[in-house]
């Protein structure tokens, strides 16, 4: 049977160390819209709460940052949840500007098939994010 859909997107959530930090990166690099804050009701904290085209982005900052850190390596670091995409137009000046504010990138843009670039952006927890421009 399987679930029934409400919604023609997920949402995610990313627990941060810093969650001004973390803004800097989602809000003002990539350009998600920040539509809210929110106190967290479990465990104290805040939700930044950002759009992805109809993708709820949650960046979670607790006010006692966990100890124990995702798996450092990128995609073959480990197994579980590694990257998520972004599909874009512009992939090389959000490169451009990542490198310039000092994010690291360590793959792309690079073309994986005809039309087809990607790039891979670390933000200052770690987790990697996908640029894709198909054109």
């Amino acid at each position: 049977m399987g679930v029934q859909l409400t919604k023609d997107s997920i949402d995610i959530g990313i627990i941060v160390e810093d969650g001004e930090r973390s803004l800097k990166f989602y809000r003002d690099l990539l350009g998600l819209d920040h539509v809210a804050d929110m106190p967290m009701p479990m465990g104290g904290g805040t939700m930044h709460r950002l759009m992805c085209g109809t993708t709820l982005v949650k960046l979670v900052a607790y006010d006692d940052v966990p100890e124990t850190k995702a798996a450092p390596g990128g995609l073959r670091g480990a197994t579980g949840y590694r990257y998520w995409t972004i599909s874009v137009s512009n992939i090389d000046e959000v490169v451009e500007q990542a490198k310039a504010e000092g994010y690291e990138v360590p793959t792309g843009p690079v073309e994986i098939r005809e039309g087809v670039r990607i790039a891979m952006i670390i933000d200052p927890d770690g987790n990697w994010v996908e640029l894709l421009e198909a054109k």
